[in-house]
């Protein structure tokens, strides 16, 4: 299935061995774990193109299903399960209704879905027709052709993934000194996933790059990784920042942040600084990221909330009720509302537009 800007193969729990080596190796076959193209497997070769989810019966009664995401990034001979991803999600509603776990309802089928990785709810608003998850629409997502029938992803549910907390350290700003002494002001948060943001200008950027040029800065990438790895540290998800590429690979998620301003996006189509309220770039296994990830979507909406954060600080406050993000492949938009409230912060709505369908059914062959 494809889900938002992401591609990945769903299966039923019950196709698989249970959680386990066998059926880690079953995926990594089935995917191709061992090399960067993915050559004798069904992955694309790109991270949004090596990904599945495994949907089952909810182990929890406020829950319909039980949905696992993992990656098999290429050329690492490894699943990850540690994180959750918002573009694929996207499509475990209407694969829990086409498959007949979630009895459908027209015209909007609510789905409440139970991510193990982070253990939260996230519920997914599925239009249907004729008892099915309905395909054809007119809502469009930068880095997807055409349109679709839009499902609303509600990620209000989701604060403190990973970590407990939307702020883990309790700080809008913390300050990460690195190696070589430099210090970097940045906001940790853990909203649908966690993620490390720091403002593109701190490091020399103008918010504007690419990814190629992002992927190609190899001083950069080595800077980004020991951030990461120190933000890790930080939340608790690593031991020290030398362990975190081993320990956590994927999170805490990487954000540079920057002011509006005009920029050319991947395929040369002109942004206009009127069309966003902030520019950012995510950087995922290292990675300069092709567009925007749906839960790297909700952490930053949520941190744009937030008063102090490096988030708030760079955007320009247009809706109380939405965010424009600009991105490399064009401008995304969520829904964002934070309620009044004493302590850690809550949303009462937090959200996005999200297109998905089926690409194909069918028998996968393994070699183990």
């Amino acid at each position: 299935m494809r889900g938002g800007t992401s591609k990945g193969l769903y299966f039923r729990s019950d196709d698989l061995p249970p959680a386990g080596a066998e059926r880690d190796a079953v995926l990594k076959a089935l995917i191709g774990s061992e090399d960067l193209l993915q050559i004798d497997g069904l992955g694309g070769s790109r991270l949004v193109t090596a990904k599945l989810a495994i949907i089952g019966p909810s182990s929890r009664p406020d829950a319909d299903v039980d949905y696992t995401y993992g990656i098999v990034p290429p050329g690492r001979g490894i699943v990850v399960y540690t994180s959750n991803c918002g573009n694929i999600s996207a499509g475990v509603g209407p694969f829990a209704i086409d498959e007949g776990m979630v009895a459908a309802r027209d015209p909007v089928t609510t789905v409440r879905i139970h991510n193990t990785n982070t253990g939260k709810l996230l519920v997914a608003h599925v239009p249907v027709q004729g008892r099915r998850a309905k395909v054809k629409g007119d809502f469009t997502i930068p880095g997807v052709p055409g349109s679709g029938a839009e499902i609303f992803l509600d990620y209000s549910g989701t604060a403190g993934a990973k970590t407990g907390r939307t702020l883990p350290t309790g700080a809008a700003t913390d300050t990460l000194t690195m190696e070589d002494g430099r210090s970097f002001r940045v906001t940790l948060g853990d909203v649908a996933n966690p993620a490390v943001f720091v403002a593109a200008e701190e490091l020399g950027l103008t918010g504007s790059e690419l990814p190629d040029a992002i992927n190609a800065d190899s001083a950069l990438i080595a800077t980004l990784l020991e951030l990461r790895g120190r933000a890790a540290a930080m939340m608790g998800l690593a031991p020290d920042w030398r362990s975190a590429e081993a320990v956590t690979p994927a999170l805490p998620m990487v954000m540079l942040v920057a002011p509006p301003a005009s920029y050319a996006d991947a395929q040369e189509r002109a942004v206009d600084a009127e069309a966003l309220d902030l520019r950012a770039r995510m950087i995922f296994y290292n990675r300069c990221h092709e567009s925007m990830p749906g839960t790297g979507s909700m952490c930053l909406a949520a941190m744009s909330r937030i008063p102090g954060t490096v988030v708030r600080d760079a955007m320009r406050m247009r809706n109380a009720d939405s965010l424009r993000i600009g991105h490399p492949l064009g401008v995304m938009e969520v829904v964002v509302r934070a309620a009044d409230a004493p302590g850690e912060p809550r949303f009462e709505r937090l959200g996005f537009g999200r297109t998905a369908r089926r690409l194909m059914q069918g028998t996968a062959f393994v070699m183990t």
